[in-house]
């Protein structure tokens, strides 16, 4: 027993009396099991070894111990155990002792707690799924797959909803794995992660892809695949690139061959070579050709001089793990150009005697791609609310045509009664259309994250109007937030974007009408609370919940909320990036999302933003008060709807300034260039030709 506790160090350690039926632990394995330490130390039953253990690994796991107990001389084994509430993943390693007749007597090992390993592997599973550019889906039992468009255009097949497996099949080189394995045995599912060539359809041209997707169950029975493709063909070739770098290093720059110089000259891709104090032994031209950076200026400089400040934590992780040997491939980060800019890389690095070699390829336009996603997901919604919105703007434009339509009545009869009565209405449905606009404008605004502190009470007040609006008479909106509400830190566009995104979501779940609630309150999340977080930790949040009493998810679905592009709704009425884009935000703001479904009850999504500790947020310098009577002062007024000019012109005049209008820029620009001197200008901002900015 002490020597397998000295062993394990930290782990726990037990010893198993196979004759008495009895086993004793050590104070860490009594802890990892939720035992009692004295109980154990003195000796308990055998079955107490198999109490906590989660329920679906207990017979593996009664199983493997037969065995070890029966003579297997090794036994190997992680499995869960649930203590308290909370299940943690363990590790036991042990071995069975036999007598001289060689009859098992004695059985022992070491405990070790692996959860936050098993959640590691996790994390990066799910980050493998992503990153995919043409997707597909195919079902046992049948001829075609539907793909996507960018699947075929990888192919070279022309555009189509769904093709023959045959036909994507026969792309495949012999002596590769096919694109759409079929599988028909059920028991033979889960991930499945391949590289093929093929050989294009249009061109004939040799392509390498990747192939990452998964084997599910269909709904109606059968197998499904689903996955995505993309083309490596560039990295394939680097990393050949790299091979050969590696290979002749040693003969330095006399036994460099033609032909590897050509290959490091000419790669698109930025190749480097890093020595084991982290400083730049050697990069390719394309460093200059991307970044603006000659070989000379960039050798003996650390490795991590041009990464953007934000993400170099993320570069020192994947450094850490070159330090144990391992190869750190598909990490993104920024990188700052000569001239200020910056570009996304996305590296694999991998160690070699004593330096590192990496491969970096620009996706700066990929991830421009990903935020004109991200903005046309608004944009929908925007779409979205505008339709729900027509009806209450065509009732403001009531109010205001009425209002001015009673007066210009009342002035052409020399009656001045109920005139101010009259305007009034008309500028409060006016001043009613302008608020509701500017929201609009606001919500489908285009913007980096900015996370700051931001008064959520507020935030949900706010679009409590633009809210009612859109969701309809047939569904009820409550809105609960609990006194003291803490401040949180996120981008304040963002998480309105999300909460309008749920409620439209919620809107489309309740076709018949319903009941919307939206409420706010203060929490604590635990270590417990927070398992399939990325980047949350324990500690003080607010949380935020949109649930309503619409048609709800089945289990499968649910599952996959927050897939990208993932949705249940036809084609052309969704993107399926809403849910996914919120739980991006929420992740980016270090929070946590969750989501509850039933079906025929209703959905409810939880938002948990870290709490603000200051609580203080000092509130804007009121601008000063200005003198609103001008003294003669010059003022061009570049505006091509007549109507606002003219009201702009006369209010301008009747303030005592001197007013010259023009319609557009090319009137506007021989005033300017005038003697004449002006001491403003106005103009709008979407004008023909040259923009107000321009």
């Amino acid at each position: 027993m002490r020597v397998a506790q000295a062993i394990a160090g930290a782990a726990g350690a037990w010893e198993w009396d196979i004759s008495a039926g009895v086993f004793v632990a050590d104070l860490r394995f009594a802890n990892l099991y939720g035992l009692d330490p004295a109980s154990v130390a003195q000796g308990m039953p055998a079955a107490s070894f198999f109490a906590p253990v989660y329920p679906d690994d207990r017979m593996r796991l009664r199983i493997a111990v037969a065995g070890a107990l029966n003579g297997a001389e090794v036994f190997a084994r992680d499995y869960r155990v649930v203590v308290g509430g909370i299940v943690r993943w363990v590790s036991a390693r042990g071995r069975t002792y036999l007598d001289e007749q060689d009859r098992p007597v004695r059985f022992s090992g070491v405990l070790a707690d692996i959860t936050d390993q098993k959640r590691v592997e996790e994390q990066l599973r799910i980050a493998q799924t992503a990153g995919g550019v043409g997707s597909f889906e195919y079902l046992s039992g049948y001829g075609t797959a539907e793909v996507s468009e960018q699947f075929c255009r990888l192919l070279g097949l022309q555009l189509a909803a769904s093709l023959p497996i045959r036909t994507i099949n026969a792309l495949v080189l012999d002596g590769d794995p096919l694109l759409v394995q079929v599988r028909h045995d059920t028991e033979a599912l889960g991930p499945a992660t391949f590289e093929a060539r093929i050989r294009r359809a249009d061109t004939n041209e040799e392509r390498w892809l990747v192939v990452r997707g998964e084997y599910r169950l269909g709904e109606a029975g059968g197998v499904r695949f689903i996955g995505v493709v993309y083309d490596i063909t560039s990295m394939k070739r680097s990393e050949e690139q790299l091979r050969l770098l590696a290979e002749t290093l040693e003969l330095r720059v006399a036994a460099r061959t033609e032909e590897r110089d050509r290959l490091w000259r000419l790669s698109r891709d930025l190749l480097q070579i890093v020595g084991p104090e982290g400083l730049y032994r050697s990069v390719n031209p394309a460093w200059q050709v991307l970044l603006g950076y000659s070989e000379a200026e960039l050798i003996g400089q650390p490795s991590d001089a041009v990464i953007h400040p934000d993400d170099r934590d993320l570069v020192m992780e994947q450094m850490a793990a070159l330090a144990r040997g391992e190869t750190a491939t598909d990490f993104d980060c920024r990188m700052a150009a000569k001239d200020g800019s910056y570009r996304w890389i996305n590296w694999t690095v991998m160690p070699e005697g004593d330096a590192t070699y990496g491969i970096g390829r620009d996706v700066t336009q990929r991830k421009a791609l990903e935020e004109q996603l991200r903005q046309s997901q608004k944009m929908e919604a925007v779409g979205q609310l505008t339709g729900g919105l027509a009806h209450d703007f065509n009732n403001m434009l009531t109010g205001i045509l009425g209002g001015i339509d009673m007066v210009r009545r009342r002035l052409a009869q020399g009656r001045m009664t109920d005139v101010d009565r009259f305007l009034e209405a008309a500028m409060q449905s006016g001043q009613r259309a302008a608020a509701l606009t500017h929201r609009l404008l606001a919500f489908s605004r285009r913007q980096t994250l900015d996370s700051r502190p931001i008064d959520v009470r507020q935030l949900i007040v706010s679009t409590d109007d633009l809210l009612r609006r859109t969701l309809g008479e047939q569904i009820s909106l409550d809105v609960d937030i609990a006194a003291g509400l803490w401040l949180a830190v996120a981008d304040e566009n963002q998480l309105e974007s999300a909460i309008l995104n749920l409620a439209l979501n919620a809107r489309d779940a309740m076709p018949q009408g319903g009941r919307l609630a939206i409420s706010a309150r203060n929490v604590q999340l635990s270590r417990a609370d927070l398992l399939n977080s990325d980047r949350a930790t324990p500690g003080d949040y607010v949380e935020i919940m949109v649930a309503d009493t619409g048609m709800g998810m089945p289990p499968d679905v649910l599952a996959k909320a927050f897939d990208p592009f993932y949705t249940t709704k036809p084609l052309g009425q969704g993107t399926g990036l809403g849910l996914s884009m919120i739980y991006g935000f929420v992740q980016q703001s270090q929070g946590h999302v969750t989501i509850e479904s039933t079906v025929g009850q209703g959905t409810a999504v939880r938002l948990h933003l870290p709490r603000y500790a200051d609580e203080h947020v000092e509130a804007p310098n009121p601008l000063p008060a200005m003198a609103v009577h001008g003294s003669g002062e010059t003022v061009l007024v570049v505006e091509d709807d007549a109507s606002v000019r003219l009201l702009v012109l006369q209010l301008l005049q009747e303030l005592g300034y001197r007013a010259v209008e023009a319609e557009d820029s090319r009137q506007a620009v021989p005033i300017l260039e005038s003697a004449v001197h002006f001491d403003l200008m106005i103009s709008d901002v979407g004008l023909p030709g040259l923009n107000g900015r321009q």
